[in-house]
Formats: structure tokens, C-alpha cells, sequence
């Protein structure tokens, strides 16, 4: 089974802003104490053995300026199953009295299994055989944190790897080719209860088209909040989040719409995430 649709070189989520630690290492430790994140990414519902991604971090700072996290995503389609264990490092340096600006590393890799016998695709030497290996790597960010805005920049695969990517449900022979992150957010004050919320998320990859997230929520009490993202020529998600005991307890869903071809075969996508807060 295939479908006409781009490569996906690694997991995106809509909700980005709640999984930062997929994109930047810099993000370890900015929030000032100990958290952890579970999220759940089961893309294009109704297609067998459509993409299904799940993704934990746990991260805190150390000390005045340190921070370190670890980082677990499983991310599996059709014959295709890759586990991605990084850990994160980060130093935080004072810029301004409410301004900080986090350098992070990533070290880690990824391990690939492929069952290509699955596939019986006949005579192409490129499915002869089963994958199974593991493609170390390294990454870098650097995360601006204020206390209205935020800005980042990173490169969380430096090395190329051979490797397979997922166009449709089939693997295709590939490489991984520089991914390029540049983000930002800014909370806008509305009244005492009420904040507006916009932010981007770009990526630049070699040889292929440009993609952006473009994002904006409402935000009350800094307990729930409603938004929406458009992810360009991609999707539009509809989310939602609400915090519990102080904050120590937030969860939120993402109903995504497919806007290109392969919304003919798919009920949409579907994003849950949970995170724990340790003062």
C-alpha cells in the first residue's frame, strides 16, 4: 500500500510548544524545576498502520545554570520502527534581569529496525534483507527565553546517517540531511485573566519544501487554553489544554485535518499529551 505524499525525516508535532525537547536540547531545564512529558501523535487515523508516535522527556535544572533532560520517542509506520534515546544538556547564561539565554547539546542516536519481508516487493536488492541498526548522533540549540517571549534556534541531527524515511507507509532509501529549527512565541496580555498566545515553528531541510507552523491560542488564568495551528500546504489543527493542583498537572488534545492528498484515506490525526510538574 502506498500513498503520494512527502517524506518525513522525524516526528512533528502540532503541538510543538508542549514537546520542545524534540526540537532543542537548549530546552532542558528552563522552566526551573523538575517536569516530565508523555505525547501520543496517532497520524492519519483510519489507515492501517499509519504513523504512530509516542514521546517522553523528563528534564531539570541542576545547580544555578545547569540542565539536563532525557529523551525517549518511538515512532512507527507500516514495516518501519525507530527509537530515538537522547540525553540533553543545556547551560543557562543571564542576558537580562528577566532574560536568558540557554546552549544545549544533544547525544544520542537512533535504533532502526525495518521487517522488509513484509513488503514482497521481488528482484530489488534494496529489500532482500531485514534492517536493523543504530545511527548515533549529535545535536545543538540555543533556546532565548524571556518573560513575555521566546526564540530558538537548533540543529537537533548533525550527522548524516544512511537510513530509510517514510513516504506514505512504504521506506525509502535515504539520508539524513541537515534539519534546521528556527521558533518564537510571545504572550500578549489581554485583561488581568486573558492572553493571546502566537507563535512559529520553520524548518529547513536540504532538497525539500520549507516547513512552517504557524500558531495562536487564547489563554485564561494560565489554566486553559484554546488555539489553533496551520502548518503550511500541510494541516490545521484545533487543540486544547487545561492545568490542574496549581499547575503541577497539565493535559491537552490536538485534532489534526489533513489539507493534502492523503486526507481522501484519513479521519485525521490525533495528539494527547501529558505532563507532570515537581516544584
Amino acid at each position: 500500500m502506498s500513498f503520494v505524499g512527502n517524506a518525513q525525516q522525524d516526528p512533528h508535532f502540532s503541538m510543538y510548544r508542549y514537546n520542545m525537547n524534540v526540537i532543542t536540547p537548549a530546552y532542558a531545564g528552563t522552566n526551573g524545576s523538575l517536569e516530565a512529558i508523555f505525547a501520543v501523535r496517532s497520524q492519519w487515523a483510519g489507515v492501517k498502520d499509519g504513523p504512530e508516535t509516542l514521546n517522553f522527556n523528563i528534564n531539570s535544572p541542576i545547580g544555578k545554570n545547569i540542565g539536563i533532560g532525557l529523551t525517549a520517542v518511538s515512532d512507527k509506520v507500516f514495516v518501519l520502527d525507530e527509537t530515538h534515546l537522547y540525553a540533553d544538556f543545556s547551560y543557562k547564561i543571564k542576558v537580562a534581569e528577566e532574560t536568558n539565554l540557554h546552549a544545549g547539546v544533544k547525544v544520542g542516536g537512533s535504533f532502526l529496525k525495518i521487517n522488509l519481508n513484509e513488503i514482497g516487493i521481488e528482484d530489488d536488492p534494496l529489500f532482500t534483507q531485514n534492517v536493523n541498526t543504530f545511527n548515533p548522533n549529535v545535536g545543538v540549540g540555543f533556546y532565548l527565553k524571556a518573560r513575555k517571549y521566546y526564540i530558538s534556534l537548533s540543529a537537533p541531527g548533525l550527522l548524516s546517517n544512511d537510513r530509510y524515511e517514510k513516504e506514505g507507509l512504504n521506506p525509502v532509501s535515504a539520508s539524513d540531511d541537515l534539519q534546521v529549527f528556527l521558533g518564537a512565541g510571545y504572550d500578549f496580555d489581554l485583561s488581568d485573566d486573558f492572553k493571546l498566545r502566537p507563535s512559529a515553528l520553520g524548518k529547513v531541510v536540504n532538497n525539500a519544501p520549507i516547513s512552517l507552523d504557524l500558531t495562536t491560542s487564547i489563554l485564561y488564568k494560565e489554566r486553559i487554553e484554546l488555539g489553533v495551528n496551520y502548518r503550511l500546504d500541510e494541516s490545521v489543527t484545533v487543540f486544547f489544554t487545561a492545568s490542574f493542583l496549581e499547575n503541577l498537572l497539565s493535559i491537552g488534545y490536538a485534532y489534526e485535518h489533513v489539507t493534502s492528498t492523503i486526507n481522501t484515506y484519513s479521519n485525521g490525526t490525533h495528539e494527547v499529551i501529558l505532563k507532570f510538574k515537581l516544584k
